[in-house]
């Protein structure tokens, strides 16, 4: 099959230096391409490119006939009174889906992403469920193509989950700009990195995220063994040339012509190896002090809405704790608890005398009027690290910043760049706890993985909400479970949180296979829309036996999925189709009959 999108040769620059040159991209059926590459390597000008927001300097971008291409950009905003509907059946009406179709379209995207409230603005909506309903709106107008900028930023880990689900699952190409290394591993069947260390500016690898670094390693160790081999020869070639003319005969030209062009291809490649990566290191005090924090029956909500109650729970020096749940389950609301910004409704936090305290805020607030200098430097040019006065343009560069990005102001930078720089400030003050509100967003991998080091190596105590599995499985030494119904829970790791959740889950769904009312199976909450009227005799007795349906049917999808697995199937071309054409019609099935829920529940009074 011919590529659905071509570009070849593409090229951009901003300013003096490149963001790349001479990349070529391909997307074709059945691609599911995870791009990386470090802050500024152009990951965000590539899709936009490939959709057609931004010319390239050089190359082509070719898409097939009748492509249907849908973006989702990494902020998710939406006009003021636009409602979760309205964005939807707008984006129906651009497709030009007949009619009689848009009703179940709408019903089964904006059911299968878990909206409760179809009237509510979108404006108003949080940072996730703003994301959700972006890639609700993208994916209801049934591309072939989706291109998604770091879709995982600010979706709660459930979120995650069921953007892993529609992808792996669906029939259209995607092309995916992430940092989170579990969704890559999960979802990619295919990476590219863009980074100026590769001879053609990217590397792509048939694969997920773990086959990725495997061919990276390999590529870079052979390149290592070139350069070794390269800086040997040349050497050679140098102390020939260094030798007078009379020692060398007048045929040698060519040999010093080959002898600049492998010093030539030497530099190129020694510049190519340089790398940059941040300096993250946290101060810790020397508090010897166990005991940090003690919430001894904590209880706290908003309104009428119990966000958690009776924790009891210790912040003890050297402990890492995760705290995980999805969003509204109050996560924020315990780290300010934690820090002192607001008090419980009842219980006690008590803290240790003289406890100092960190905060990384996730909403990134900064002046946006000073310049980069003052964020980094606030007093003077020079900022006192770990006891050593360090200039600015120094303690800049640890964070990537050249001594040409001090002027800069402060509402330019990128929002890794504004993460940077927060963690600057963190590192110039000592602290017993660091509370980090979703640290990761926006900071590319290897950012990510020195701040995991950091975090690592760092003595005091740290409480962390992130989204980054791979982070709290590496980081976290206990995990704190939010459900978002008031119970709080406690976990050995995040592996166990998420088994506790598929039991939760489990538990569920056999009281609502019972006949009592409870949450549908394996998918989340319902949408609750706004009662339109009466349910008929039939529409009743169908929609009170619609959870076990779906039970059913998803326990045959599950069986189905499983089968793919089986190696006598995976290894019969017969069997295989067979197997995979099961496979759609139970996901169809399963499809369906959300479908006819979500229209049913619209109905009942």
């Amino acid at each position: 099959m011919p590529p659905i999108i071509s570009a070849q040769g593409l090229s951009k620059r901003y300013g003096v230096a490149p963001l790349f040159q001479n990349i070529s991209f391909t997307i074709s059926e059945g691609d599911r391409i995870g791009v990386i590459g470090p802050n500024g390597s152009g990951k965000s000008t590539l899709l936009e490119m490939l959709i057609g927001r931004v010319k390239p300097d050089s190359g082509d971008v070719a898409i097939h006939k009748g492509t249907r291409l849908s973006y989702v950009s990494q902020i998710s905003e939406f006009a003021g009174g636009v409602t979760i509907r309205s964005v939807i059946e707008t984006a129906l009406a651009r497709t030009g889906v007949p009619e009689a179709e848009r009703a179940s379209r709408f019903a089964e995207t904006l059911g299968r992403a878990g909206f409760t409230d179809l009237d509510a603005h979108a404006a108003t909506l949080s940072g996730g469920w703003r994301k959700r309903l972006a890639i609700a709106e993208a994916l209801v107008q049934a591309p072939d193509i989706l291109l998604l900028d770091e879709p995982t930023n600010h979706l709660d880990l459930a979120g995650i989950q069921w953007l892993e689900s529609v992808l792996q699952n669906a029939a259209f190409a995607c092309v995916v700009v992430s940092h989170d290394r579990y969704f890559l591993e999960n979802v990619a069947n295919e990476m590219v990195e863009l980074n100026r260390a590769y001879e053609d500016g990217a590397l792509r690898v048939k694969g997920n995220y773990s086959a990725f670094l495997e061919a990276e390693e390999l590529y870079l160790h052979a390149q290592k063994k070139r350069q070794e081999s390269l800086e040997n020869r040349v050497h050679t070639e140098l102390e020939w040339l260094r030798r007078g003319p009379k020692a060398r005969a007048t045929k040698a030209k060519a040999r010093i012509d080959k002898a600049h062009e492998m010093i030539g291809e030497l530099a190129e490649m020694n510049a190519r190896s340089r790398t940059s990566s941040a300096e993250i290191d946290f101060s810790a005090t020397n508090r010897k002090t166990k005991q940090l924090i003690m919430l001894e029956g904590v209880s706290y909500g908003i309104g009428s809405r119990t966000l958690f109650k009776d924790i009891q729970f210790s912040v003890t020096s050297g402990m890492r704790v995760g705290l995980v749940g999805p969003n509204g389950s109050g996560k924020t609301t315990l780290l300010r608890l934690l820090r002192g910004d607001i008090k419980p409704e009842s219980g006690k936090i008590r803290r240790a005398e003289g406890l100092r305290i960190v905060y990384f805020d996730q909403n990134r607030e900064l002046d946006p009027d000073i310049t980069l200098l003052r964020a980094l430097a606030p007093d003077s040019d020079a900022v006192i690290y770990q006891e050593r006065v360090i200039h600015v343009a120094a303690w800049a560069e640890r964070f990537l910043f050249s001594a040409e990005n001090l002027n800069q102001r402060v509402d330019r930078l990128s929002g890794g760049e504004r993460a940077r720089v927060l963690i600057a400030q963190l590192m110039l003050q000592p602290a017993d706890v660091l509370l980090l509100d979703e640290p990761t967003n926006d900071l590319d991998i290897p950012t990510l993985e020195i701040l995991e080091e950091s975090l690592l190596e760092y003595s005091g105590a740290v409480v962390l909400v992130t989204h980054d599995r791979f982070m709290l499985d590496r980081v976290s030494t206990v995990v704190l479970g939010l459900d978002g119904r008031g119970s709080a829970e406690r976990f050995a790791d995040y592996s166990q949180w998420e088994a506790w959740q598929r039991t939760q889950l489990s538990l569920a769904t056999t009281k609502s296979v019972n006949g009592h009312r409870g949450p549908r199976p394996a998918r989340g909450e319902v949408p609750r829309a706004v009662a339109k009227k009466k349910l008929s005799y039939a529409e009743a007795r169908e929609f009170a036996a619609m959870e076990s349906r779906i039970h059913e049917a998803e326990q045959i999808l599950h069986a189905k999925r499983a089968a793919l697995e089986d190696p006598a199937i995976t290894s019969d071309r017969i069997s295989l189709q067979n197997a995979c054409t099961q496979l759609d019609e139970a996901q169809k099935s399963v499809d369906t009959l959300y479908a006819r829920w979500v229209e049913l529940e619209q109905k009942q009074g």
